[in-house]
């Protein structure tokens, strides 16, 4: 009969603690080796935080959105005399066109049901100075109260409403006496000398600027906000009379209200500077 050997086939991990040193260096030395291997890879990258590409400008301009909200464009009527439908045209379809921010869309009856109810007086009220998302004017500055009238009238009568609209007034041009050649005045109508007046800053930051500057919205340095204005002012002022004129980042030009001119944009600026030394 022959013999069976039976060989001792001996584990090198004898203990409990050697097998927990074993399952810990195979979860370690992977992770070691992706570092190392990611650091060769690298070779210790910095980034030149002192760079042109990662200064605040060209940081903005990078995280600048796809689109930007206006609410009012250029209008062309005479200031006064224009009717509903070229204020909506002009100022208010920039929101009421589209439903943003809240604003109820023009022909949607729904929407506007439980406006209408309110009556025609407190719609204009809320348009006049403004109602939640909805800034004073429509961000029209130089809307008259009898302009956002008919506005309002219009939008709502196309949206189910029956409000009777006012008339919308014409202009007659100005007639000035001018003396001929042989003394007597004749009738030519002349164009009367335009005098510029002084621009208000204040008056412009409150109609315009305090949607944002007032509240710190979309990054804009709140008035009196010395920290936040600090690198503003460390700028000339011509060129933060050019940012607000032109727009930078996510302020549109002239604040959303292209009725204002250079001047007037530029006192508000100036304004703004002198609350926040």
């Amino acid at each position: 009969m022959s013999e069976v050997h039976v060989e001792d086939h001996s584990s090198p991990i004898r203990t409990p603690q050697e097998l927990i040193v074993v399952v810990l260096l195979a979860f370690l030395v992977p992770i070691l080796l992706i570092v190392m291997i990611v650091q060769i890879i690298t070779g210790g990258l910095r980034v030149d935080t002192g760079s042109r590409a990662m200064s605040e400008d060209a940081v903005a301009q990078r995280l600048k959105p796809v689109g930007e909200v206006v609410l009012a464009d250029a209008i062309p009527a005479t200031g006064g005399a224009r009717s509903g439908e070229e204020v909506v045209r002009a100022v208010c379809q920039s929101c009421h066109g589209a439903g943003l921010l809240g604003a109820p869309k023009i022909g949607d009856a729904q929407a506007w049901r439980a406006r209408i109810a309110q009556g025609e007086k407190t719609l204009t009220a809320h348009a006049i100075n403004g109602i939640r998302a909805m800034p004073a004017r429509g961000g029209g500055a130089d809307l008259t109260d009898a302009e956002l009238e008919r506005a309002v009238i219009w939008m709502a009568n196309q949206s189910g409403a029956s409000f009777a609209p006012p008339p919308t007034p014409t202009t007659q041009p100005a007639v000035a006496a001018m003396a001929g050649p042989a003394g007597p005045a004749s009738s030519t109508p002349v164009a009367k000398a335009a005098i510029p007046a002084q621009a208000d800053g204040s008056k412009v930051y409150q109609t315009t600027c305090v949607t944002c500057h007032g509240a710190g919205l979309i990054g804009a340095p709140k008035l009196g906000d010395k920290a936040a204005w600090k690198p503003r002012l460390a700028q000339s002022l011509s060129t933060l009379h050019e940012h607000a004129i032109k727009g930078i980042r996510a302020m549109p030009a002239k604040g959303a209200n292209p009725s204002l001119s250079d001047q007037e944009v530029s006192a508000a600026v100036d304004y703004m500077v002198g609350r926040s030394k």
